[in-house]
């Protein structure tokens, strides 16, 4: 962990340092904290506030990583907070499975949609000052097709990428695609599993494997 960031232990109140380039969504996720007894110790529109005092201390950065004006998104911005130590909390407007699934490898603890609002986004900055995996309110399962399901438990039961192509009639990139939209499901409710060893407690978390299929 950063040394220069506090443990959620040693402080009674979460804190939080926020980047996004719209005043309004600002000055919403400060109302949405405040509420929750979580302290927001600086906001800006660009990842440098979360370096620098007061926000170096943070407990948890909540970015949005497509900065309005700006052709390409901030994913080395995330990656080096992430490598940093930090726990970041991705809070974006933007669906896209690829970039998405990107951040969930990269180990942000969430990403969580604009959309999903208020109550999501608390939840997910609780979850992460405190270290824990975010199941935000009713909406604490992802929905996998049948073939994500059978796809992804055929690899947690232990056989690699190219076993699971072969058994499923698969090509291999066809796999590590179903995979990581598994990846990306899980992460747009809150409960990020960016390694083989997360996406194993998730799938007991949720009954869909039992131990002793491991």
């Amino acid at each position: 962990m950063n040394s220069r960031a506090r443990p959620v232990e040693a402080v009674a109140r979460p804190s939080v340092v926020l980047v996004d380039s719209h005043p309004v969504v600002l000055d919403g996720m400060r109302t949405w904290f405040r509420r929750a007894g979580i302290v927001v110790l600086a906001a800006g529109d660009t990842p440098d506030v979360a370096w620098r005092a007061p926000g170096v201390t943070a407990d948890v950065v909540v970015l949005d990583p497509h900065p309005a004006g700006r052709a390409e998104p901030a994913r080395g911005d995330v990656e080096r907070l992430v490598a940093g130590g930090r726990r970041v909390v991705v809070h974006t407007v933007h669906h896209d499975e690829e970039t998405a699934a990107r951040y969930c490898r990269v180990g942000c603890s969430a990403v969580v949609t604009k959309a999903n609002g208020e109550a999501h986004l608390v939840a997910a900055v609780l979850a992460a000052a405190g270290g824990r995996p975010c199941t935000p309110p009713a909406v604490d399962r992802p929905r996998l097709t049948v073939r994500e399901r059978d796809v992804l438990l055929a690899w947690l039961r232990g056989e690699s990428k190219r076993m699971v192509a072969l058994r499923c009639h698969l090509s291999l990139r066809t796999v590590e695609g179903y995979i990581d939209r598994v990846r990306l499901r899980y992460a747009e409710v809150g409960r990020p599993a960016p390694t083989k060893a997360s996406l194993v407690a998730r799938a007991l978390q949720d009954g869909l494997i039992a131990l002793d299929e491991l």
